[in-house]
């Protein structure tokens, strides 16, 4: 689950350190074979895939995956381990076996059940030879004393044989095999997603128990205080209007000429899919474009013409210059509120938050200037925040519940209470 932005660099600190801690061939006396090389550098661009120093990185201790971050579900926090080769406090001490539990199974090195905090039910689809792989990359990193204790769950979460049920229920162990119908990049795309990018996590809607809900995949969720809005084809609140390429720039670079990340979305990007092959971007595209709903969405009702005409009127002072009279924004630049999924989202917790606290979004390689949006909160009432989030979810052809003035009050308190 999401994402910070606190991991930048680690791959070139990884790097180095394999110079030193690469694992040797018996009798190499220090030489080092091309299998070798070759089974480390899968495994580090199967962690990049996979985004395992967002979560086992903690941003109050910046040393690459020595774990202590938390991890925020419905029922409490739970802390990412140390999956540095430490044998005490890390994964030195763990066997192949133990690690590929672990990833596909859910099961610690004890053979304890693993919260779905850890995302085995989506690393599951992953080879053995590739979970073997990560775990030769995380070898070669600098084993860090870090002891976390990770569950922190309240009673009675934090009993483990609870996940019993959930594993019997959610999960289904076994790897991805490819629909012999669909071509190669399609199947490529559906392995990234659905396994090691592991995307469901927070673009899936969860059940009471924290089960993605199968029927509604890739569909939206609230998550850590944002909404990961719909991913599928869908229009208007999917990515039906974005181009495989304009998908293939916004995971790349951040950007794209409607939108720009921010949140956890920004820190995936940072950790993760800026780093990936342009190959493996395009395949992620074209098998997000492929996932439609077919059922008829639910009309909104028209929202009251005075709150539309107040919300038209803060919107063209505070708001016009940046992203226009018409919403389309500066590409590259200044998002597209008439082409952002997470503008008429049926859950608007991202344009509150937005609106209210600001955002920062997420600055690249290949995209240097990550423009800041300013907050309004301490400016606008909640009344007149709601107005002005009614005004931009129901212009330039969205369709989208109305905000009201408790929702606002709600979104406040809540975002009060966090430090992110």
């Amino acid at each position: 689950m999401p994402r910070r932005n606190t991991a930048t660099g680690l791959g070139l600190a990884a790097a180095a350190l394999a110079a030193i801690a690469l694992p040797r061939t018996a009798g190499s006396e220090g030489s080092m074979t091309t299998q070798d090389f070759s089974l480390v550098e899968q495994g580090r661009y199967l962690t990049t895939i996979a985004d395992c120093a967002s979560c086992h990185t903690d941003p109050s201790r910046p040393l690459p995956f020595a774990g202590g971050r938390p991890i925020e579900t419905p029922f409490g926090n739970v802390l990412a381990p140390n999956i540095t080769p430490d044998r005490e406090t890390g994964i030195g001490g763990w066997t192949d076996a133990a690690f590929d539990a672990a990833l596909r199974r859910g099961r610690d090195d004890k053979g304890h059940l693993l919260y779905p905090a850890m995302p085995f039910a989506y690393y599951t689809k992953m080879s053995k030879q590739e979970v073997l792989a990560i775990r030769a990359y995380l070898n070669t990193l600098a084993p860090v004393r870090h002891k976390v204790v990770a569950n922190q769950l309240p009673f009675p979460f934090d009993i483990r044989t609870g996940m019993r049920v959930w594993d019997a229920l959610y999960f289904q162990e076994g790897e991805l095999r490819p629909d012999p119908s669909r071509p190669a990049d399609w199947n490529r795309g559906a392995y990234l997603v659905e396994g090691p990018g592991h995307c469901g996590a927070c673009h899936t809607p969860k059940t009471m128990l924290g089960g993605d809900k199968s029927d509604e995949k890739l569909e939206g969720y609230a998550v850590q205080g944002w909404f990961a809005p719909d991913i599928t084809g869908n229009k208007p609140h999917g990515l039906g209007s974005w181009s495989k390429e304009d998908i293939v720039a916004y995971l790349k670079t951040g950007h794209n000429r409607f939108d720009a990340a921010t949140g956890p979305m920004a820190e995936e990007i940072s950790i993760s899919s800026s780093k990936m092959s342009e190959a493996d971007l395009e395949a992620i595209a074209t098998y997000l474009k492929d996932q439609r709903d077919h059922a008829e969405a639910a009309q909104s009702s028209a929202p009251g013409k005075s709150a539309m005409a107040a919300g038209g009127a803060i919107y063209k002072d505070l708001c016009s210059a940046c992203h226009k009279a018409d919403g389309t924004g500066v590409p590259y630049l200044m998002p597209s509120l008439a082409a952002s999924p997470a503008v008429a989202s049926s859950d608007p917790t991202t344009i509150l938050r937005v609106l209210l606290r600001g955002a920062q979004s997420v600055a690249t390689a290949s995209e240097p200037t990550g423009p800041t949006m300013p907050a309004f909160g301490w400016q606008l009432s909640d009344a007149q925040i709601a107005a002005v989030a009614t005004y931009i979810r129901n212009s330039w052809g969205h369709a989208a519940p109305a905000v009201t003035a408790g929702m606002v009050r709600r979104s406040r308190r809540d975002l009060a209470g966090r430090s992110d």
